[in-house]
């Protein structure tokens, strides 16, 4: 089967919206639907449900979809260990990062590879770092920054870039509902707190662990994607919020929050790369992963 029209697929697998994968494509919608009914024609089966406002995979086209995305790793492999010792190491590869990690880690990540490899073309994708293991995991990108969860999925190499408390943060202003007494915690105190905290991910655990240890049941006001976030609201006043001190250090609105001095305290925040174990047989991907130096 033609890679061209594999690779069609997966793109709109991802995006599950013809515009978008036509324009990632680099063709128009209605080349891309007769790219699609091209490959069902040849499999005799639908791979997508699609009316005028939604695409859904099928059954088929979600298994087909794994497929795809493998062949095109194994033919990208191929052909970079063919040219690995004869020509500069050239490609594309994807990496996923929250915004605080896109300029407190990347920017030195990035310019010792361009400076060892310039041949290699760094494609970045941001969001909330809880999806970022999952992201590499289904290979929706190559590497991801992410938090290192206390029992890394086996199927990932880990290299760690640094380590951040994770921190409980109040707006500057009084309020009736802050703990009087942080650094001796009861359910008391937190009882009447609003809480803002990650929708899911390792800070959110880990609050939810201290939470349960403490004997409170914590009052949500919020749950976001998203630590930055949080720190615009807990600056706006709308309650406490769990971030790590990365973040905070890096955010414009440091000034407007305060840091409770919690006890007992979180745990530390390890925040490092991770790639797929099988994809560092790829010679530019093992390039890139043997530039980054464990901290």
């Amino acid at each position: 089967m033609d890679f061209r029209l594999l690779k069609h697929v997966v793109i709109l697998a991802e995006t599950l919206h013809f515009g978008r994968a036509s324009e990632l494509c680099h063709i128009s919608p209605s080349t891309l639907s007769r790219s699609i009914q091209q490959v069902e024609s040849e499999l005799g089966t639908r791979l997508f449900e699609r009316d005028n406002r939604h695409v859904t995979l099928t059954p088929q086209g979600l298994a087909f979809q794994h497929y795809a995305r493998e062949t095109l790793e194994q033919w990208e492999t191929q052909k970079r260990t063919l040219t690995a010792t004869t020509a500069q190491l050239r490609g594309e590869i994807s990496i996923y990062c929250s915004v605080t990690a896109s300029y407190s880690f990347l920017y030195e990540l990035l310019s010792d590879v361009r400076i060892r490899h310039p041949g290699i073309e760094l494609k970045l994708h941001t969001g909330d770092p809880a999806d970022a293991m999952s992201r590499v995991l289904e290979g929706t990108d190559d590497m991801a920054i992410t938090p290192r969860p206390r029992i890394p999925p086996s199927a990932l190499a880990f290299k760690s870039l640094t380590r951040s408390p994770l921190l409980f943060i109040a707006p500057t202003e009084i309020h009736d509902w802050l703990p009087r007494q942080p650094q001796s915690s009861t359910a008391e105190q937190w009882q009447h707190v609003p809480m803002i905290l990650s929708e899911a991910g390792l800070s959110r655990e880990y609050a939810n662990t201290w939470f349960k240890a403490m004997g409170i049941t914590p009052r949500i006001y919020a749950q976001v994607a998203g630590h930055e976030a949080i720190v615009s609201m807990v600056g706006l006043g709308f309650g406490v919020g769990v971030v790590p001190k990365i973040v905070l250090d890096n955010s414009p609105l440091a000034e407007r929050v305060q840091v409770l001095n919690v006890k007992p305290e979180l745990p530390h925040y390890d925040v490092g790369l991770c790639v797929l174990n099988r994809r560092l047989k790829n010679p530019m991907i093992d390039a890139f992963w043997a530039t980054v130096s464990p901290r």
